[in-house]
C-alpha cells in the first residue's frame, strides 16, 4: 500500500510540472553596438560597429560599413581617422604609426546616420611582465593532465588596478566564456610576483602567447558583467539577461548605443612547450 502511495505521489508531482518560458524584452528600435580598442600595439587597434540582435537571435550580425569613425585627443587638434576594412569587417586606423601614448586621454567618435556617439579612455602605464614558465602536472580532480603555464611579473600601482589576460594557443585566440581572465587588486596583487598560473592544460610543442591589458574601471566592469551574462543558465532563479553597462554615450540622435571603448597598454609574452627528451637506450 505504501509503495502504491509513493508511486501515485510521484505521478501527481510529474503531472504538475510545467515548462515556464519567461518573456524576454525584445529590441525596440535600432541599437548600435560599438566595440573599440585603442592601444600601443597596431594589431589590436580597431573599431567594430554593428546592430544589436535579440537574445535568442541566431542569424549573423549586421555590420555597419558606412559609419564615420575617428579617435581624437580632447583639447588638441589631433584626429586619428579610421577606415572600414572588409577583410576584418571593422574600422582600422588610416595611419598605423599613430598609437596610444601613456597619460593621454582619447575620445572615440562614431557618426552613423543621424546619430553621434562618443566614449573616453585614459592610457595607463603598463605593468611589468617578467617571464612565463611551465611545468607538467599529473591528472587530478577537476584538473586535466598537461603542462601548466605560470606568469611572473609586478604591478607597482596603487590605483587603477584592473586587468585582463588573453591567451593565444598555436595562433588561435581562446575566446570561450571561460577564457575571460579578469583580475583586480581586491585580494592584493602579490600572487602575480609569486606566479599567476593559467588554468589551461597545454601539450608538448604548443606555442602559448599571453596578452596582458590594463583597463580603465568602466571597461573592466563591462567585461565582468559580460561574463555574468555568458554564465547565466536562463533558469527560473537566474536574473533576466541584460546588456553590460556601456561607457559609450549617445551625444545626439535617437538610436542608443551598446558596447565599449577600451584604451589600454598591451604586453605580450611567448613560450614554447619543449618536447620531453627521449630516454636513452641502455
Amino acid at each position: 500500500m505504501r509503495r502504491l502511495a509513493i508511486a501515485c505521489l510521484g505521478l501527481i508531482l510529474f503531472a504538475c510540472q510545467e515548462q515556464v518560458d519567461l518573456p524576454l524584452a525584445t529590441i525596440d528600435g535600432t541599437v548600435v553596438v560599438i566595440e573599440g580598442e585603442w592601444t600601443n600595439q597596431p594589431a589590436f587597434n580597431e573599431v567594430q560597429v554593428s546592430l544589436a540582435q535579440n537574445y535568442f537571435d541566431t542569424t549573423s550580425r549586421t555590420v555597419i560599413k558606412d559609419a564615420e569613425v575617428n579617435i581624437v585627443v580632447p583639447g588638441t587638434e589631433t584626429i586619428i581617422p579610421f577606415i572600414y576594412v572588409e577583410a576584418s569587417q571593422s574600422y582600422r586606423p588610416v595611419f598605423d604609426r599613430m598609437l596610444a601614448q601613456v597619460g593621454t586621454t582619447y575620445e572615440l567618435q562614431v557618426a552613423w546616420q543621424d546619430n553621434f556617439y562618443a566614449a573616453r579612455g585614459l592610457m595607463l602605464e603598463p605593468p611589468i611582465l617578467d617571464s612565463l614558465t611551465y611545468q607538467f602536472e599529473e591528472e587530478r580532480s577537476f584538473r586535466e593532465e598537461g603542462y601548466y603555464v605560470k606568469a611572473y611579473g609586478k604591478i607597482p600601482f596603487e590605483d587603477d588596478n584592473f586587468y585582463r589576460i588573453k591567451i593565444v594557443e598555436n595562433d588561435t585566440l581562446l575566446n570561450d566564456r571561460d577564457d575571460y581572465l579578469l583580475f583586480d587588486d581586491t585580494f592584493g596583487l602579490s600572487f602575480f610576483e609569486e606566479g599567476l598560473e593559467l588554468n589551461y592544460a597545454f601539450e608538448e610543442e604548443d606555442r602559448v602567447r599571453l596578452v596582458l591589458f590594463r583597463l580603465n574601471e568602466p571597461v573592466f566592469d563591462y567585461f565582468n558583467q559580460l561574463v555574468g551574462l555568458l554564465f547565466s543558465d536562463g533558469g527560473l532563479f537566474s536574473p533576466p539577461p541584460q546588456n553590460p553597462d556601456t561607457n559609450i554615450v549617445l551625444v545626439s540622435g535617437e538610436d542608443r548605443p551598446e558596447g565599449y571603448f577600451m584604451v589600454s597598454p598591451v604586453i605580450t609574452q611567448n613560450i614554447f612547450i619543449e618536447p620531453e627528451p627521449e630516454p636513452e637506450e641502455q
